[in-house]
């Protein structure tokens, strides 16, 4: 590049927000024409030291605001007063965040307050339900209000954001980095050493017996719905001969009802939450995953496993629409009746089980390494 060094910070606090940024600080820190510092909100502590080991990635600030019994406003005051400090310090030209956390909103509007210019990974997402997902939805809208780039993963987040005012010269289809990432971990993991090592532990799966990888913690199905949803993994499993494996949230409104109703289930098999190359290799063993997160139905959509959605909507419509996806929401009856359905009707399943690129094709991070630095220099 010409001129001075372009200064870039990069500000995550979660396990998706990390795994998604990865690829993305790995290829800005490859330019010579940028000064990159990462932050780190320590939104999430126990499941973020992992992901960052894994991709190598190398934090400069560490804010660690993670409190027991934390709320939401608790973490939005203090992540906001953090990322402030590192931006005094710093003074970045450009600050990076990603998706629909409060740490994204919270180091978006820091960024403003200061007047320097903010990048959105993965915008344009949008249920158009202020409550569900919650409080992901409103971040969402709000980290977009102060954006000066946005790097949108499809083509219909570009349409939300282009039908809620913003310029059209300041949008991107870039493809969503969380496939960027999954090629690296995938890599990684057809090394036989390395699966070897992913897999220690593992040993009591039993390869004659179809894997169904739950996850769920979204917070706005906390209470009866989520007691719902456990009671239809319970049924799964009481009427069907299949292994469940279970990586349970550390939040306790998901550990309580799921220790209640699903330890000692037959099958169920509940595990705290692994790190990102198990759960990578989980998924590509399974016959399908129940899930209600969003980054699990964009990695599900290029490994060709089928997904049923624990949500009554979503802001990822691309893998619904491509059939490789469904929403069942947290009712006990279409949880159950559509995993019969993918575990006994061949047709259901193949129907659903292929890779498709809606979510992106591996290389979104060069672009927006690109968009914010200028085209890498082609000489070798």
């Amino acid at each position: 590049m010409n001129g001075p060094p372009q200064k870039i910070l990069v500000v995550f606090g979660t396990r998706p927000e990390a795994i998604k940024l990865a690829p993305v600080i790995e290829a800005l820190r490859a330019r010579p024409g940028a000064e990159v510092r990462v932050c780190l909100t320590g939104q999430h502590r126990e499941m973020v030291d992992a992901v960052l080991s894994f991709f190598g990635v190398v934090v400069d600030e560490d804010l660690a605001i993670m409190q027991p019994g934390q709320t939401l406003n608790g973490i939005a005051s203090r992540a906001l007063a953090g990322v402030d400090r590192v931006l005094e310090a710093f003074a970045p030209d450009w600050t990076v965040v990603q998706g629909d956390t409060t740490t994204a909103f919270a180091a978006a509007l820091a960024s403003f307050h200061r007047r320097v210019k903010v990048a959105h990974v993965e915008a344009g997402l949008r249920s158009h339900d202020r409550f569900k997902p919650y409080p992901e939805e409103v971040n969402r809208v709000m980290t977009a209000a102060v954006t000066d780039l946005h790097f949108c993963p499809t083509a219909q987040a570009r349409d939300n954001l282009v039908a809620e005012g913003h310029a059209p010269g300041a949008i991107q289809v870039v493809g969503n980095t969380v496939v960027d990432a999954l090629h690296l971990a995938v890599a990684k993991l057809d090394d036989p050493a390395v699966e070897q090592e992913v897999a220690r532990g593992y040993e009591w799966l039993d390869p004659a017996r179809p894997l169904v990888l739950v996850t769920g913690h979204r917070r706005e199905s906390f209470g009866a719905p989520f007691r719902d949803l456990c009671l239809a993994i319970r049924e799964l499993a009481e009427r069907n001969a299949v292994q469940v494996v279970y990586p349970v949230h550390l939040n306790p409104n998901v550990r309580e009802p799921v220790f209640e109703l699903l330890r000692d289930a037959p099958g169920v098999r509940l595990v705290d939450p692994v790190p990102y190359p198990t759960l990578v290799w989980l998924a590509r063993r399974s016959r399908f995953i129940l899930t209600d997160s969003g980054g699990i139905q964009e990695e599900a959509a290029a490994l060709g496993r089928p997904v049923l959605v624990m949500r009554d909507v979503t802001e990822r419509r691309e893998s619904i629409d491509a059939g490789v996806s469904r929403l069942v929401g947290t009712d006990r009856g279409a949880i159950l009746e559509w995993s019969e359905r993918l575990l006994k009707d061949e047709g259901t399943y193949r129907a659903m089980a292929r890779k498709v690129d809606v979510y992106g094709d591996g290389r979104s991070s060069q672009r927006i390494a690109d968009a914010l630095l200028g085209p890498a220099d082609p000489r070798p």
